[in-house]
């Protein structure tokens, strides 16, 4: 249990610092107040977890601490539904119903879309 454990926690510690240096490089870049950092890490998370779990599918993960590590771990660390949802809060109070509707939807519609993606490209290689 401890070598799970030690996997998932390495894991998202790499994850977190990894979308806090991506999606601060997102959001340095753009001049907007719509929270393109957080919407890019989520999708590219959300690409991430199809792709692992699709390798894990075709026996390429066969693993189990390597998968935790990547998916509960590293997936789990890289993406924020959290900050997803203060991010929405934010718009809705600051009455920017369009980057509101924007964010909300576009990341629920391309996260399922990059999910897929991801794990249809494990079944073409």
């Amino acid at each position: 249990m401890f070598k799970v454990l030690l996997a998932i926690g390495s894991g998202s510690f790499l994850g977190g610092i990894a979308r806090y240096l991506l999606s601060r490089g997102i959001q340095n870049s753009v001049i907007s107040s719509f929270p393109f950092g957080t919407f890019w890490v989520n999708i590219i998370g959300c690409f991430l977890i199809g792709l692992f779990f699709g390798l894990s599918e075709r026996g390429n993960l066969s693993n189990a601490e390597l998968r935790l590590f990547l998916t509960v771990g590293f997936c789990g660390g890289f993406t924020t539904f959290s900050t997803f949802s203060n991010e929405n809060l934010s718009l809705l109070r600051d009455g920017s119903f369009l980057y509101f509707s924007l964010y909300a939807g576009l990341s629920v519609f391309l996260g399922l879309l990059a999910t897929f993606g991801g794990n249809a490209l494990t079944k073409v290689f």
